[in-house]
């Protein structure tokens, strides 16, 4: 079953985020930087709009003109957006974002990629336990690897092209492993893990140096992935309860990974930042969402050395994400037909970059078709 979706208000739930943002309890800070994790000053600022000037009345309003639809797939209940395009041969297109991004990313690249040549019919959907989508009640309760492909079907796509980030590409990746006669072509802006094949080549010293790169990473950016994906719940309990945690421990990410030049503002404004955290406080879904590293990391089976994905990919780099995989890396996984390094954009090119995200999907749908 198919049906629109409004985003709801409560007016009773915003007055108590108001008290809360109002009795805030303020950490000490030793440092006036980004050195040790969120910067006061600037949560201060984002506190300060969010509690005095930002009306959820009236941002509710504006992004109920997004296409809402909830759908029942498996009994599992699913939000997700749905942007038609007035193109007679558009490509259904399986769109993904991950954590702690929102379907607020997409606002900027799915007008683009409903015109143009290739047009694109996008299919947008909410992560299980994220937002509008329905809480799984048991541990890997909920696996969107299925659940998708049959969205797609109900909406009377056989075949369509996967594509995502973080998460998303992820997502992607195991889509088309798991269903390749469905998949058109794939999209990804990660390279997936995977065992070394026994049989297969040396690691490059362009690979080796990734590994040390991603070593680094952990080390000095990866404190978050380490605590969602072992005691997700000690941390829920804090995110759930505080607003201002919920900011400070989201925030800090979206400045980390957006190619900002430490101007997070310059690239995403006080409102849309705000507008993802509505989406988490007033669903509650702030635990469950971080819960899902814990299911993919200790309850989903990994990828194996032999997994290859056929379909037609391309690889996406950006210069401010996470980190940058070499292509020998990826041809290990896919079926690399385009990679490139984009000259702009980090972790969230459907709103840093959204022209270049969007010819770069053409482009792997035009090689696809050929």
């Amino acid at each position: 079953m198919i049906a629109p979706f409004e985003m709801p208000y409560d007016a009773d739930q915003v007055d108590d985020l108001r008290a809360r943002l109002i009795r805030t309890r303020w950490a000490d800070s030793v440092v006036e930087d980004w050195s040790m994790g969120t910067e006061q000053g600037f949560l201060r600022q984002l506190v300060e709009f969010w509690r005095d000037h930002y009306d959820w009345a009236q941002r509710r309003d504006h992004l109920n003109r997004l296409p809402h639809f909830r759908a029942t797939v498996d009994g599992h209940g699913l939000h997700f957006l749905h942007f038609r395009s007035e193109a007679s041969q558009a490509i259904p297109l399986l769109l993904m974002n991950g954590w702690p991004s929102s379907f607020v990313e997409f606002q900027r690249i799915a007008p683009l990629l409903t015109r143009g040549s290739p047009a694109f019919e996008v299919v947008i959907p909410t992560m299980p336990g994220f937002g509008y989508s329905d809480i799984p009640a048991i541990p890997y309760g909920a696996e969107p690897v299925d659940l998708y492909p049959k969205l797609m079907a109900m909406l009377g796509h056989r075949r369509f092209v996967v594509a995502g980030t973080d998460i998303g590409s992820g997502l992607a990746t195991r889509i088309a492993l798991r269903h390749p006669d469905r998949v058109i072509a794939a999209h990804v802006s990660a390279v997936a893990p995977k065992p070394l094949a026994k049989d297969g080549p040396p690691q490059t010293p362009a690979e080796v140096e990734y590994e040390r790169r991603l070593q680094a990473w952990s080390k000095d950016e990866g404190g978050y992935q380490a605590i969602q994906s072992s005691r997700p719940q000690t941390l829920a309990f804090g995110l759930a309860d505080s607003p201002v945690g919920l900011a400070s421990w989201v925030v800090e990410k979206f400045r980390a990974w957006t190619d900002c030049d430490g101007d997070l503002l310059s690239v995403l404004p006080l409102e849309a930042l705000v507008d993802t955290l509505m989406i988490y406080w007033t669903t509650n879904t702030i635990g469950s969402s971080i819960r899902y590293y814990y299911d993919a990391t200790r309850l989903r089976p990994p990828l194996a050395a032999d997994d290859f994905v056929r379909t037609p990919t391309a690889v996406a780099m950006w210069p401010h994400d996470l980190a940058l995989a070499p292509r020998e890396l990826a041809e290990r996984l896919y079926n690399v037909q385009r990679y490139t390094v984009f000259p702009r954009g980090g972790h969230f090119p459907a709103w840093e970059a959204p022209d270049l995200y969007a010819e770069d999907l053409r482009e792997i749908a035009l090689t696809a078709a050929q």
